[in-house]
């Protein structure tokens, strides 16, 4: 490799990397592979070229010399955000002839974020999302069962703003004295963005930060906690004569009367010979599958506490092979969106934005459960 990269490293079509050699002799594994996923999984390449394939490499190698000589100093990795590096590599080439001068980024000590930014309106948006992964035996008991959260924000934001941010975290409010009205939750399992102070949070527990221009993700998190399912779905199989199945569904939600799941989509698995469906449902709609195996019940609304019946009858082959292989039995998989609500309890006390020309910044949260891999094993 030229310049002053000091490692050699080779791809193949997909960008995964086959050969990785450093010349400091020095890299960890973890600082290799993290410097990768940052130049080929996640952000970079995907920014400048959208789809890394080898016709985008080949017809942009160019650029991803350019990158990879920013990227990485004599073996150091050095800027690795794609927003940041798009200030200064264009991948026009008329505007690859203009001389560029270095970001405000790369001589500041946030190198996330570039000075000089400006908008009419300041605002920030938080979302709190939580995917509930669920896995029950065929005896309807609870066999994993996690939480995955992520705070994910967008910021519009003008300057060098500071922002702090709040959580109903046990360790803090013990640690103040305080008592909370609703659940304090007990943080485990914490990644951070690179923009928060882990040295502050390790002190105090106070999440502050600069935070990126535009979408980023502030903080992930995982719960190893035993959740409750939260649409609970039961399902009788009856075979008549080996010519025709018959498939009785109960969906019952077992979340608070005040929260509604949306978007709910129920995937009931289905013999792979099955025909002639004839399907009835108490709520939404039902249809056969057949690229799935499955007949697929979906729910645009369902309401706390509430239960809906779905019933189904297929046809089977009345002749069947002696030799054929038992059938195997996929489990029921379940998706939704349940708006305004959070299993863990988690909670922004505040989110203060403070900056030194004094601007007032408006505040959004948002909470949201969706489903992750969620599967109950119930036929």
């Amino acid at each position: 490799m030229a310049g002053a990269v000091s490692a050699l490293f080779l791809l193949d079509i997909k960008g995964r990397v086959l050969v990785w050699r450093d010349y400091r002799g020095d890299v960890t594994a973890l600082q290799a592979e993290r410097f990768f996923t940052k130049l080929l999984d996640k952000e970079v390449f995907k920014h400048y070229f959208e789809e890394l394939e080898e016709e985008s490499l080949r017809d942009n190698f160019v650029v991803v010399y350019e990158l990879l000589d920013e990227m990485m100093d004599f073996g150091y990795p050095q800027y690795t955000e794609a927003t940041i590096l798009s200030e200064f590599i264009k991948t026009d080439a008329y505007r690859m002839e203009v001389t560029q001068r270095p970001p405000m980024a790369v001589t500041n000590a946030v190198s996330w974020r570039s000075e000089g930014i400006r908008y009419k309106k300041n605002e920030v948006f938080l979302d709190v999302v939580e995917s509930v992964n669920i896995l029950v035996n065929s005896n309807g008991q609870i066999v994993r069962s996690d939480i995955i959260g992520a705070l994910k924000m967008r910021t519009f934001l003008s300057g060098m703003p500071e922002c702090k941010l709040g959580l109903n975290d046990r360790v803090l409010l013990e640690a103040q004295g305080r008592a909370t009205k609703g659940k304090a939750i007990d943080l485990d399992d914490i990644k951070f963005h690179q923009c928060v102070r882990l040295t502050r949070f390790e002190n105090d527990r106070t999440i502050s930060f600069v935070p990126p221009d535009g979408a980023f993700d502030l903080m992930t998190y995982r719960l190893t906690t035993q959740v409750k399912p939260l649409i609970w779905v039961e399902a009788q199989v009856e075979k008549h004569s080996r010519s025709r199945i018959e498939i009785m569904v109960k969906a019952r939600s077992q979340f608070k009367e005040r929260s509604t799941g949306t978007n709910v989509e129920i995937e009931v698995p289905v013999p792979y010979d099955a025909t002639n469906p004839n399907i009835r449902t108490s709520m939404g709609s039902a249809a056969y599958a057949p690229e799935r195996d499955a007949m697929v019940w979906k729910i645009k609304s369902f309401p706390g506490g509430k239960e809906y019946m779905c019933r189904a009858e297929f046809s089977l082959p009345s002749i069947t092979s002696e030799e054929a292989t038992p059938e195997k039995k996929a489990p029921i998989r379940v998706k939704f969106e349940i708006p305004y609500f959070t299993v863990s309890g988690i909670q922004v006390r505040y989110l203060k934005v403070i900056e030194k020309s004094g601007y007032q910044a408006l505040p959004w949260v948002r909470y949201i459960t969706m489903a992750g891999e969620y599967e109950l094993r119930l036929i």
